[in-house]
């Protein structure tokens, strides 16, 4: 084991930007990792009873919001919300 030896002005400057570092994941991650939940196309499809194709469509034509993590993509379940309300709308308008 290394023992490496730094000044103390050093360290405290270290561990300043280390304490700022997390509280900037914490502010970008932490806090809103429990407000929003994220689903994956089987369930979003399941849950508005679509087919895969339609849940293209929908991506494709802006009508649904989503992420694209490598070659998943994930849909926020208040975006969900938000699709079937503007749906129950029009149908109450017809």
């Amino acid at each position: 084991m290394d023992i490496i030896a730094i000044e103390s002005k050093t360290f405290e400057k270290m561990k300043r930007r280390f304490e700022d570092f997390t509280r900037q994941i914490k502010n970008l991650c932490g806090e809103n990792q429990d407000k929003e939940q994220w689903l994956g196309n089987d369930d979003v499809c399941g849950l508005l009873q679509i087919s895969k194709r339609t849940l293209q469509s929908y991506r494709d034509n802006g009508i649904l919001p989503y992420s694209r993590i490598g070659r998943k993509c994930y849909y926020r379940v208040s975006d969900i919300e938000n699709l079937i309300s503007q749906s129950q709308r029009i149908k109450e308008q017809k």
